[in-house]
């Protein structure tokens, strides 16, 4: 049993209880006591309203499969289907039109459209990573990559490549900040006169998008260039081994990347016990303080990683201008559904996870808001906290209840706590319109999640009969009409200007030039964000925000009306004719067999919560829990409706184990799965296919977390 502490009628791990004590309150200005009476007295008031919402899902759940159960062997009725929702409240009336009253949201919320990192807390370096994302290197990220349409090449540098590296960064800043008279290839000098930026003698077309510079004005160190509220910085050094090459010494270009950042304590990591939340919530600290570090070896080199600090230029008017030199951090709490143990209320039962988030993550950031001094996350004297996996307005009002609660009892101003809506489950997206409202005070965000919202979709319609190939899901009407939906309603209920719209991750981390085609349609989607998996393809992704204005967009969209409504989003990706071969229906289980596998091991084995796993055609993916939910529910729905044995799917599992194994076999700490089969990885990999069709809402986390932390206690013994 863990070593716990009496609280104040909770039992406290005593490793939790010392990080709050002796880390996270000394500077607030809360004492222990108070801090521990005023946590029990939110836990113990709305721990039984979080079961009751719980409940509530389940009802619902319960209602919809037997509707379908009743209606199996006879056409789907979309518009019986649709009163139905009504009728046992699912689908809730809209009300009247309205915006949200959102007030003290920073600019990288409201102002400046740009891309999101997610990251996962529990990694020091990865966060601060991502913190130093702000600002990247065009120049590495062409050339490290495959953006310009091959891979980099092995061994030294190569000129060929640098040079066209070179040629590529002139062509975007042509487009984004072209000169009267002349290309950026061809100028020989940048200076400043008379608070204006010439290249040789010409002017930009635009002067305005002059932002300021450092070093001599007749000989600047670095331009700083603005478009669409993003910041481009041109370096020139003579001495560097680009710069000095090039016929104006710039050595590289450097633009503003990360614009937000969502440090994760939910689906990225494997938070199952206090030993696992003290290091999130440990790093969470050392951002909103400032002085988290990580050292480690790189190149046979010790470095140490530190927050960026802000940087200084001269203002074309002789003033100073200050550039934010980090992201700005979002926390993401976990949902409404886990416990954990770290904390036991009165009468036994563990504490709500997303209660405990709540109060300890917003302690925390009090001591960014209490700094008078040194770089600040929030200028604006907010708190940012994403709530993923929310189930229908009455799901925010609760997030909105607890927040008013939290800011209560430590002491904040009422709406210090800004709230992102994960639009992520199909109850939301259906009242998303009310969900915003019943937070209309908090939004800061909303965003589509493809990946959940997929894995949601596949759970709340199990009964109606087998899903369409996980491919041909995407392709079905109910996705755009979701990812149209979304901006809609987020311009009508007056987000514009005021908080972020988002869209969802792109999902491959080594495939840049695909995405550079690709993941325009974001911002030409009328999303002011949307997620990137690390700071080069910020970097990347950040070109397309200066080649679309996304408020021009935003302000066409919200003129024309919604595109997309609800009997769209209800129409359900079953399989409407299935002539799939033998061949092709095995390859699709072991497609989602080898995904759930190559990232429960992780998790289960390593504590790994997201990384980049081989797919079945050795492509690295993204796999976090929303991925693994997709893969589980479909291999459920197919096995619930006869579309595969117990036998063909465990035949697959056992073949994707022993793949697996041979994509991991060059890591040291790796413990194979076959050739027994009997291990606590392949044991919950087995549980979230086999008994996916019980869990609740399809969620991975109560197996992954049973499952992670019987190894754990099989260690400890």
């Amino acid at each position: 049993m863990p070593n716990t502490l009496a609280k104040s009628d909770l039992q406290v791990d005593a490793e939790l209880a010392a990080f709050i004590e002796t880390e996270a309150l000394p500077g607030t200005g809360i004492e222990a006591d108070t801090f521990w009476t005023a946590f029990s007295e939110i836990v113990h008031a709305l721990a039984p309203k979080n079961r009751a919402l719980l409940r509530r899902r389940e009802e619902l759940q319960t209602q919809i499969d037997e509707w379908h159960i009743k209606r199996r062997n006879q056409p789907h009725d979309h518009e019986a289907y649709k009163a139905f929702l009504n009728e046992i409240g699912y689908l809730l009336p809209e009300a009247g039109d309205f915006e949200i009253e959102t007030e003290n949201t920073d600019p990288e919320i409201a102002a400046v459209p740009g891309p999101q990192l997610v990251v996962p807390i529990t990694n020091a370096r990865y966060a601060l990573n991502a913190a130093n994302a702000r600002w990247g290197s065009l120049y590495d990220a062409f050339y490290g990559t495959d953006a310009m349409g091959s891979a980099p090449p092995g061994g030294g540098y190569d000129k060929g490549r640098g040079g066209r590296v070179v040629a590529r960064s002139r062509v975007f800043l042509d487009s984004a900040f072209p000169l009267d008279g002349t290309s950026h290839a061809d100028v020989r000098r940048y200076h400043v006169r008379d608070g204006a930026l010439l290249a040789d003698d010409m002017p930009l077309v635009a002067p305005e998008k002059f932002a300021g510079y450092s070093g001599h004005p007749k000989a600047p160190d670095a331009i700083l260039l603005r478009n669409h509220g993003l910041h481009v910085e041109l370096v020139f050094d003579r001495t560097h081994f680009i710069g000095s090459r090039d016929q104006n010494g710039l050595a590289d270009v450097r633009i503003e990347s990360a614009m937000s950042a969502i440090l994760d304590c939910e689906d990225s990591v494997a938070c199952v016990d206090a030993e696992d939340k003290v290091l999130a919530y440990r790093n969470w600290l050392g951002l909103m303080k400032g002085d988290l570090e990580d050292t480690f070896e790189k190149g046979g080199r010790t470095l140490t990683r530190r927050l960026a600090d802000d940087r200084i230029y001269t203002a074309p008017d002789g003033g100073t201008a200050k550039v934010k030199g980090r992201a700005l951090m979002l926390v993401r709490n976990v949902g409404h559904l886990m416990t954990n143990p770290a904390i036991r209320l009165k009468g036994g039962d563990e504490v709500p996870e997303g209660l405990m988030d709540a109060v300890v993550t917003t302690l925390i950031a009090m001591h960014d808001l209490k700094k008078d001094e040194g770089p600040r996350n929030s200028v604006k004297g907010s708190v940012y906290v994403v709530k993923p996996k929310m189930h229908g307005p009455e799901e925010v009002a609760f997030a909105d209840e607890t927040f008013t609660q939290v800011e209560s009892a430590l002491g904040l101003p009422r709406y210090t706590v800004k709230l992102g809506i994960m639009d992520e489950e199909r109850r939301t997206s259906v009242n998303l319109k009310e969900c915003i409202r019943a937070a209309k005070n908090r939004v800061a965000f909303i965003n589509t999640g493809f990946l959940d919202r997929t894995g949601d979709e596949i759970h709340t319609s199990m009964e109606a009969g087998p899903f369409s190939r996980k491919d041909f899901i995407k392709r079905k009407a109910w996705i755009s009409g979701y990812e149209n939906q979304n901006v809609d309603i987020g311009l009508e209920c007056g987000l514009s200007g005021k908080a972020q719209i988002g869209k969802g991750m792109w999902a491959m981390p080594d495939q840049m030039a695909a995405m550079l085609e690709s993941k325009i349609e974001h911002p030409k989607s009328g999303a002011n964000c949307a997620w990137v998996p690390s700071p080069t393809a910020a970097t990347l992704h950040a070109l397309h925000y200066h080649a679309v204005d996304v408020f021009a967009v935003q302000a066409k969209l919200k003129a024309g009306g919604r595109r997309a409504y609800v009997d769209t989003i209800l129409d359900i990706p079953m399989a409407a004719y299935r002539k799939w071969s033998r061949e092709q229906t095995i390859r699709e289980v072991e497609n989602n067999a080898q995904g759930i596998l190559g990232y429960v091991v992780r998790w289960i084995d390593h504590g790994v919560g997201c990384s980049k796993v081989p797919d079945i055609n050795d492509v690295g993916l993204m796999e976090d829990r929303a991925t693994c939910r997709i893969s589980a529910q479909h291999i459920a729905n197919w096995l619930h409706h006869g579309v595969v044995s117990e036998a063909d799917v465990e035949d697959a599992m056992r073949r994707m184990a022993v793949r697996v194994d041979a994509q991991n076999a060059g890591d040291p700490d790796y413990r194979p799965m076959a050739p027994g089969f009997d291990g606590i990885a392949f044991a919950a990999a087995h549980d979230l296919v086999f008994l996916g069709r019980v869990q609740p809402s399809g969620y991975t986390e109560p197996v992954l977390h049973k499952r992670r932390l019987e190894l754990k206690a099989r260690k400890a013994s």
